[in-house]
């Protein structure tokens, strides 16, 4: 028995567009849904969450969701949302890209054999061997120009300049919904509000080419309360694979989220119910600086997207820059980590690289003084070393430092390599020796 997917997507305020009779068809019999994804990276970033959790959602009430990977789109490029035609990409390029997403939807959707089952397929292995000309005529002659300019993501780019390659795109996409229904009993397409245009012409080239009924539903856009797009940084993308962003980075961005957004994510990224989310709502308003609804948000996300254990390493690191654990406690989980998770999670603050030949004079240390001013500039003056030393402001390696004569030792050394100076709460340095 299917659950009203329509329904679910509405209290979650996930709901743009929706086309007349789609929630009627979802609950007469479970049914199946796409959405599709270009390659246009080589990996996804927060911002394809919303397709992913739509995917997610539908699979859980009961439905079989595909994802479409545009090994041929993603050759054009979708004018969707853009002021400018984008730069096309090589097909190795595009190979590559889809090899390595293909990846990251394994985490978010059931594969195993099952009605339910979800499904990759890649529109260039039905796109490869159409001539033009068989297009043209088979599936160009169904849309009228008037049609097609009538679309925004057409009509917002008329003035600016539209190539012929990228007009073309909504007749490429709207062809894979009519593959799709043919070949997989395909009746719904989903996807942004941008792509409302695209998936409906999708649903006019099944009914004209084939008399048959299709639907559509789209989010809206989501951006951030100051109007800015969601899912970018002050460094840049937030991307799935680790090797782009780091498992901590990607916990950061979601602690960071500010109250105003938090609640919508939470309704949006996690698979909470209504009721758990409007009490932990409550319980995040009680104590707001308990930053409930984040860690829920963060914990839940990184673990899907990562893995459990990435996200141990992630509270365990915002606990030692942040938070109040031990001065052993902080020396033993640094201890524990790689020199690239180290060097991830103090990728944002300044770093000096000095030499292991300080060492090389047989004395017994350097002197932290010394080190901290006239090596490295974490202070300007011995003096002012001196000055935070004696009101106990100043840690190596999370550990106070007591003496202004202290000797720091080889030993010291975090793998031989590394050492973490804070000054007072918030200061950070990093010290690489090479």
């Amino acid at each position: 028995m299917v659950k009203n997917f329509v329904e679910e997507l509405k209290w979650r305020g996930m709901v743009q567009d929706i086309m007349p009779g789609t929630e009627e068809a979802l609950m007469k019999k479970p049914g199946v849904g796409y959405i599709g994804f270009d390659p246009t990276a080589p990996s996804l970033t927060v911002g394809n969450l919303v397709a992913l959790m739509l995917l997610k959602h539908f699979q859980n009430c009961g439905h079989k969701p595909i994802v479409v990977m545009g090994g041929a789109t993603g050759m054009i490029g979708d004018p969707s949302g853009k002021a400018e035609e984008r730069k096309l990409l090589s097909l190795e390029k595009i190979h590559d890209n889809l090899t390595k997403q293909k990846a990251q939807f394994l985490k978010f959707l059931d594969f195993e054999e099952g009605p339910h089952q979800a499904e990759i397929v890649n529109n260039y292995d039905w796109f490869k061997n159409t001539s033009l000309l068989d297009f043209l005529r088979d599936v160009g002659k169904h849309l009228t120009i008037n049609y097609m300019i009538a679309k925004d993501s057409v009509k917002s780019r008329l003035e600016t300049g539209l190539s012929f390659t990228e007009f073309s795109y909504q007749l490429l996409q709207g062809y894979d919904f009519f593959h799709l229904f043919q070949e997989k009993n395909c009746i719904l397409q989903m996807g942004g509000s941008d792509q409302w245009g695209n998936i409906t012409a999708g649903t006019e080239l099944i009914r004209r080419m084939a008399g048959g009924e299709a639907f559509a539903i789209t989010t809206p856009l989501l951006t951030k309360s100051d109007g800015t797009k969601f899912g970018k940084s002050e460094q840049g993308n937030i991307w799935l694979d680790p090797e782009l962003t780091s498992p901590y980075q990607f916990y950061q961005f979601w602690i960071n989220t500010p109250d105003i957004e938090a609640g919508k994510y939470l309704r949006y990224f996690t698979l909470l119910s209504q009721d758990e989310i409007l009490n932990l709502e409550n319980e995040h308003e009680k104590s707001p600086h308990l930053r409930l609804i984040q860690k829920a948000l963060a914990e839940e996300l990184t673990i899907r997207v990562h893995h459990v254990k990435a996200l141990e390493t992630a509270q365990k690191a915002s606990d030692l820059l942040f938070g109040n654990t031990s001065g052993k406690e902080s020396l033993d989980f640094l201890k524990t980590l790689s020199q690239k998770e180290l060097l991830e999670i103090f990728s944002g603050v300044p770093q000096f690289t000095l030499s292991h030949d300080l060492w090389s004079s047989g004395d017994e240390g350097i002197r932290i003084q010394d080190l901290l001013a006239q090596y490295t500039q974490v202070f300007p003056s011995k003096g002012e070393a001196k000055k935070m030393i004696a009101g106990g402001g100043l840690s190596l390696n999370k550990e106070k430092i007591q003496e202004d004569q202290y000797l720091v030792k080889k030993e010291d050394l975090i793998q031989g390599q590394y050492l973490v100076v804070q000054k007072g709460k918030k200061n950070y340095y990093l010290i690489l020796f090479a």
